[in-house]
């Protein structure tokens, strides 16, 4: 009843009342204001979300509404429309999220080509091996090397694991191909072992957006599979990281400790308060999914479920579950009143959270000798590869720490509930073992390469396994 916060929040009254109709009037008039916080900190679209307003949800998803909005308990609107149970919405909100997610990829990849193309070229490859402190979960554990090639503008990454999703480990040859052009780049996954490639058109017009935002409706078995799955979120929180040298030696002898690792003399740091933090909500499933969820479990859920019951280093298990209130006891007065406590009171489902806190110490080798540049050839590459994988984009969070000096030529960090990433970057440029697409010059046939030698990539970045030109072309 206070016109004042009516009119600072129109699109939020308008959502709290579902009044679709005018709030598509008003947002052709303008979409300026349309992920302002409310005072609860949430967005006029998380607030449709959380309401169960479908109608005045795709009403803002039409209008920009911005749907990977993480809100300040870190949860996102996808995670907050499963969290409601329905699936049309789930799904609605899953497709502009992936629609959105595919928009800022394709606009961002140019620019990150463009630094690539001022960097010297180089061949490397990433080891990736996936470590446990629970013996039986390292047994499972995959490992890969991600084969990277850099020449130019141009960029190949191959690679064998996918992904982890639902507790499976997804695997599949694959090589993802981003090549620069000076009127843009052209995108390519190649899938080997269905021979076929994918290519996807950098850019995206208005007349195009349409039919990508059709290409990104999520299958119903995919909807289903999160609404009778818990919503999982696991993060790295780094705000209290300190990094400090290793010690080596005994009897009271100690020195700061180096390594050789991949042929460089490295020194060895641990980075202290890391804190894995993985939060679970579980309010949307029934109780059959719950007890399936805890009934069929793949050999690796299982493994977890038995490391569960240990304590881990420096571990602690919290439980909460907000009060049953009646979801429609709030009043509109009441939630928009900044001065008003809700308490366990607020809108939607009551939350069936387990959050689990984990510490641990990340390890670092830091070689000041290496030739890459962690800033100008490496983290481009990262940044490619973290739109579309997790692994990688808490490997992005990671390194974009200030880091003590050096190149991190092997980084072990927490990934997820038991499981650390361990990344080695080795055989820079073929040097340990040879690669067909790679040839080495020495100094007296490239001058220029000062007193090291200098490594030149030749032929184009196609697959030797198989030239996407032999593949039938399909567009993404």
């Amino acid at each position: 009843k206070n016109p004042s916060r009516k009119r600072a929040f129109p699109f939020h009254f308008l959502v709290w009342n579902n009044q679709y109709l005018e709030l598509e009037r008003q947002l052709q008039k303008n979409e300026e204001n349309v992920d302002r916080l409310d005072p609860r900190g949430r967005t006029p679209l998380e607030l449709a979300v959380c309401l169960g307003h479908l109608e005045s949800t795709r009403v803002l998803l039409r209008h920009s509404a911005d749907p990977t909005h993480c809100n300040a308990q870190s949860w996102t609107v996808l995670q907050e429309a499963v969290s409601t149970g329905d699936p049309e919405l789930c799904q609605l909100v899953l497709q502009y999220r992936d629609f959105k997610r595919a928009t800022e990829r394709l606009a961002g990849i140019p620019e990150l080509l463009s630094k690539l193309r001022r960097a010297r070229d180089f061949y490397v490859e990433m080891k990736w091996e996936f470590t446990s402190w629970v013996p039986l979960v390292s047994k499972v554990c995959p490992s890969d090397v991600y084969r990277v090639w850099k020449s130019g503008s141009c960029l190949r990454v191959d690679t064998t694991l996918l992904g982890f999703e639902h507790m499976t480990w997804l695997k599949g040859r694959r090589s993802y191909i981003f090549k620069g052009e000076e009127n843009g780049a052209v995108v390519m996954e190649v899938d080997h072992d269905k021979q076929v490639v994918y290519t996807e058109p950098l850019s995206l017009s208005l007349r195009d957006a349409p039919s990508l935002l059709a290409a990104m409706l999520p299958t119903q078995e995919n909807t289903a599979q999160r609404l009778t799955s818990p919503i999982v979120s696991t993060h790295l929180n780094t705000r209290n990281i300190a990094f400090e040298r290793n010690k080596s030696g005994i009897w009271g002898w100690r020195s700061e400790k180096s390594e050789a690792v991949s042929g460089y003399e490295a020194k060895v740091y641990s980075a202290t308060n890391v804190e894995l933090v993985t939060r679970s909500r579980t309010e949307h499933l029934s109780d059959q999914d719950k007890s399936k969820s805890k009934g069929t479990k793949t050999p690796l859920q299982s493994f977890l479920g038995i490391a569960e019951q240990h304590t881990a280093p420096n571990g602690s298990n919290v439980s909460q579950c907000a009060s049953p209130h009646n979801p429609t006891a709030i009043t509109a007065e009441e939630y928009f009143d900044p001065e008003f406590q809700l308490n366990e009171r607020d809108i939607g489902r009551p939350v069936e959270l387990t959050s689990k806190v984990q510490r641990f110490k990340a390890h670092l080798w830091l070689s000041e000798a290496h030739p890459l540049s962690l800033a100008e050839q490496v983290t481009p590459i990262i940044d490619l590869m973290a739109i579309s994988n997790a692994h990688f984009a808490k490997l992005r969070d990671f390194i974009t720490l200030s880091l003590p000096p050096g190149f991190p030529v092997k980084i072990e960090i927490p990934l997820f509930h038991v499981l650390n990433a361990r990344v080695t970057f080795s055989n820079l440029c073929g040097c340990d073992e040879p690669v067909s697409s790679v040839t080495v010059h020495t100094p007296e046939e490239a001058p220029e390469a000062g007193n090291h030698t200098q490594h030149i990539l030749k032929g184009y970045l196609y697959p030797t396994e198989t030239d996407p030109t032999e593949c039938s072309a399909v567009s993404k």
